[in-house]
């Protein structure tokens, strides 16, 4: 017999998964080319998701469901809340660029969208390696049919294809290392493990060897060196508008199971995990920047980026447990949540004015396409430069409070390699705001190539004026964002 508190646990997944399949049969009904009904009724239901989680997060409750099998905490519920948030923003900007591209014949962006983030919500909620497990794979298999949705594009058809043959491989890796981890521990569930990790009780040799193909797994969700090799290839085939669904709101998933394998299920084994993903950070810092200067387009310049930027959030989850002592655990951990927010919503706007610069048979996708951008059009202009000096981490961007929180918890740590590593890290950076700012400069000072003005409705241009000013804002006023993500990790550390 199932309680109501698990059933009021997942009320937010249920009731997206009833309007997921009431939208896919209301789609039936013959629509205009920007499908307005499916995207009123897709907008209206994730308002009230996001609604219900921002109130479940913000009760400061903790609900375990299903024989503990799900979990509704703090951190949950922000995360949802913010994931919802990021996915109806991502319609919004990528609705009139799908219909100029026949990507609207079907209700598919749409649905299929809601059933990714319902794949998210499980894998932020889940409390057992099987549910995380399933969740993973409803949106990794979303994820796959939106990159192909465009069928007679031979570009995104390609990048779905690597997408697919890597995603399957990484999420072989990770259920093997789950399975290795239950081998040793006796349970799927990850309260259990812990305990059973914390008794001494077992091999420790295999819990080693299960860690690694978990991390591996974990590292291709984040798009870390070296499981990154999707990455560039898929974020330059895809259409933009699917480029951004799987570049956004899913490292707010990929972090939430990160937390929840590694920090909730397997700290005792931080001395090992840590070094991995040092090892992984520093690569990725490496790569990802060096890579990022010699690219032309700006959507691939834009996913080495991503590899840079995820090395960030690795840094801060590294840096929570120094000699076996976790004092500075909650820091670090919320200063790594505060980066992977802001940079999702940083990456909403940047590829908001990617679509938004592109036109019918046109994609707006070389760096030189941006040439005179300030002359067309000094908003996107000047939105595209906030999110540019935001990544680079240049003040009073929220990029730059996102860099320096990560940075201020590595080097609170005392131990002399991780300052090696913060500094490392700081002079990547300077490597980085080369390809950012060479952006800006072909934006305000190259002639522009064509004196087109770009056209968007008045609600794109209200959403995406927002977006670029909370990059500006949550810079100078970061402290409540961050007070947000403290409480999140500091009740999922707690319980």
């Amino acid at each position: 017999m199932i309680d109501q508190i698990s059933w009021i646990a997942v009320f937010p997944e249920v009731l997206l998964l009833v309007m997921a399949c009431v939208i896919a049969l209301v789609d039936l009904r013959p629509q205009g080319p920007l499908r307005s009904l499916t995207f009123t009724f897709t907008m209206a239901t994730l308002a009230v998701v996001a609604a219900l989680e921002g109130f479940y997060a913000s009760t400061g409750l903790t609900l375990y469901g299903f024989g503990n099998m799900v979990v509704a905490d703090t951190m949950a519920g922000w995360l949802k809340c913010f994931a919802t948030v990021a996915v109806m923003v991502t319609l919004v900007y990528g609705r009139p660029y799908s219909a100029t591209r026949d990507m609207l014949r079907g209700g598919e962006l749409f649905t299929l969208g809601l059933f990714a983030l319902l794949g998210m919500f499980i894998m932020i909620s889940g409390n057992n390696f099987l549910v995380i497990y399933m969740g993973l794979e409803l949106l990794t298999l979303s994820s796959y049919a939106l990159v192909a949705l465009r069928r007679d594009h031979a570009g995104a058809v390609e990048a779905a294809m690597k997408y697919f043959v890597l995603g399957a491989m990484a999420s072989g890796f990770l259920l093997y290392g789950m399975s290795m981890m239950y081998g040793a521990t006796g349970s799927l569930d990850i309260n259990a493990v812990f305990k059973a990790i914390v008794s001494g009780q077992v091999r420790h040799q295999v819990l080693v060897f299960g860690l690694v193909f978990v991390v591996a797994g974990l590292a291709f969700k984040l798009g870390v060196v070296p499981f990154h090799m999707w990455i560039p290839d898929v974020y330059q085939g895809a259409p933009t508008a699917i480029t951004l669904m799987i570049g956004g709101a899913p490292k707010l998933a990929a972090f939430a199971i990160t937390m929840r394998l590694l920090v909730e299920g397997m700290l005792p084994l931080a001395i090992d995990w840590q070094q991995m993903l040092m090892v992984l950070a520093i690569g990725s810092l490496f790569l990802g920047n060096m890579a990022a200067i010699a690219q032309t387009n700006l959507k691939r310049m834009l996913a080495f980026s991503t590899i840079s930027q995820m090395g960030f959030v690795l840094i801060g989850l590294m840096s929570g447990v120094v000699n076996g002592n976790t004092i500075s655990a909650a820091n670090a951990y919320s200063s790594a949540m505060f980066y992977v927010i802001t940079y999702v919503m940083t990456t909403l706007a940047a590829f908001g004015v990617i679509m938004l610069l592109a036109r019918e048979g046109f994609e707006s996708e070389e760096i030189s396409d941006f040439a005179g951008l300030n002359q067309r059009s000094p908003l996107y202009a000047g939105v595209m430069a906030a999110c540019l000096f935001s990544m680079a981490g240049i003040p009073p961007m929220v990029g730059f409070y996102a860099k320096l929180s990560v940075l201020q918890a590595l080097i609170a740590s005392g131990e002399t390699l991780y300052l090696g590593v913060a500094i490392f890290a700081v002079l990547m950076s300077l490597v980085g705001a080369f390809y950012y700012l060479r952006v800006v400069k072909v934006m305000y000072f190259d002639e522009p190539i064509t004196v087109s003005h770009v056209i968007a409705s008045n609600g794109v241009r209200l959403v995406l004026g927002i977006n670029g000013a909370l990059v500006l804002v949550l810079g100078i006023f970061p402290a409540g964002l961050m007070a947000l993500s403290a409480q999140s990790i500091l009740q999922m550390l707690g319980t």
